[in-house]
């Protein structure tokens, strides 16, 4: 049998590897520690124990209070209790709000909650972005009525990489008396989040992206509002009654951990690798940069179009050279087509169709990226022939 090639893995975005540490502080709730957080017992009080300090935990890296935290199932999940939890609640109160503010370029979890929602009787506006995927202030602010309940926007953008003025926004919106809830899956432990000193609501955050285990996500949900949202699910009335579930201890765990390992010094080193793998790339003609540049732009994100070139089918023969990197972004259920955030900032059928994403994370290397650059710069080469 031949060996097997050394994988170069640059799809950070879709999912992160579970760091070794992580997975060794979530083995014993996996093994021996298996009790019930619900549970009176020893098990189970040792149980709740490692849940509390992982709450507290993250809580910390936000500006948040523990209690804000509640724990659910993933990233999608928190954004649709934010949302539908606010609007049901407005429902049922008879506020007579029922008014919708998001954008164009959100994650399927947050379009696709919002289109559910218009036909439950929510007046929903997708705000447009800039070349560059950024929100227009003025804009925002023409939008809000009496009737906005909640502004809803994507902190850093999943496909593009823009990071949005949240503190600028939080602000519009804090003036307006509006609810603000950013979904900060990509942008947490990756950029400056103060969810006080941003004027933050409501923030979604996972851990599967910051090298945690998948099926563990949080919402943060401002203390006030504990009884102004609906829960997504009843039952047992664990996290404060707002998401009935046995909490995955081990899972909850590892998120708690990952974040503790997170640090200013990898993003800094990923910032250099993903601005030199941008460099190398533009060198190849006729390619474009999606998105921002600099601090705008998420740490680990290079979206890139080769004009000439179908995306698919260079991420395919990258793929058979162990180098996985995505079309687009890959966040849905193998969903081909044309990219909604692509053509939000005005990228052509023919762009959309020939840009890659590769995102990177502190396990990536000088050399990897070296022998990533070589494949792509050849793989453009013969694509294009």
């Amino acid at each position: 049998m031949g060996t097997i090639k050394k994988q170069i893995y640059l799809d950070n975005a879709s999912t992160t590897k579970i760091d070794p540490k992580v997975l060794k502080e979530m083995l014993p709730y996996l093994k021996d520690n298996y009790g019930n957080a619900s549970s009176k017992h020893t098990l189970g009080i040792e149980a709740r124990k490692a849940v509390e300090k992982a709450r507290k935990t993250i809580a910390d890296k936000i500006g948040a209070k523990s209690g804000e935290v509640i724990f659910t199932g993933s990233g999608s999940e928190a954004n649709n209790l934010a949302l539908k939890g606010i609007f049901f609640w407005n429902k049922k109160s008879n506020t007579g709000k029922n008014h919708i503010i998001t954008t164009k370029i959100e994650h399927d979890s947050v379009l696709e909650a919002c289109k559910w929602l218009q036909d439950q009787g929510a007046k929903i506006t997708y705000l447009d972005v800039d070349k560059e995927g950024f929100v227009n202030f003025e804009e925002l602010k023409r939008a809000i009525s009496d009737k906005t309940i909640l502004v809803s926007i994507i902190h850093g953008n999943n496909e593009v990489g823009t990071v949005q003025d949240i503190e600028g926004m939080g602000k519009i919106c804090r003036e307006k008396n509006i609810l603000f809830h950013i979904d900060a899956c990509q942008s947490f432990t990756k950029t400056f989040i103060d969810v006080k000193e941003q004027n933050v609501d409501l923030a979604t955050v996972n851990s599967h992206k910051i090298h945690g285990s998948k099926g563990v996500g949080a919402l943060y949900l401002k203390e006030e509002l504990k009884n102004k949202i609906i829960p997504l699910i009843h039952g047992g009335g664990q996290e404060f009654g707002l998401r009935s579930s046995t909490e995955n201890v081990a899972g909850i765990v590892g998120f708690g951990k990952a974040v503790t390992l997170s640090s200013g010094k990898d993003v800094e080193n990923i910032t250099k690798l993903r601005d030199y793998l941008i460099s190398e790339l533009l060198k190849i003609e006729n390619t474009r940069l999606n998105g921002a540049n600099g601090k705008k732009r998420l740490c680990n994100n290079i979206s890139i179009a080769f004009s000439g070139v179908e995306a698919e089918t260079l991420a395919s023969y990258l793929n058979a050279k162990n180098i996985f990197i995505s079309a687009g972004s890959a966040c849905s259920s193998n969903k081909t087509g044309i990219s909604h955030v692509l053509k939000a900032i005005g990228l052509s059928n023919e762009a959309s169709g020939s840009t890659i994403r590769a995102s990177l994370s502190k396990f990536n290397t000088k050399n990897e990226i070296n022998s990533a650059i070589k494949e792509i710069k050849g793989a453009v080469k013969i694509l294009r022939k």
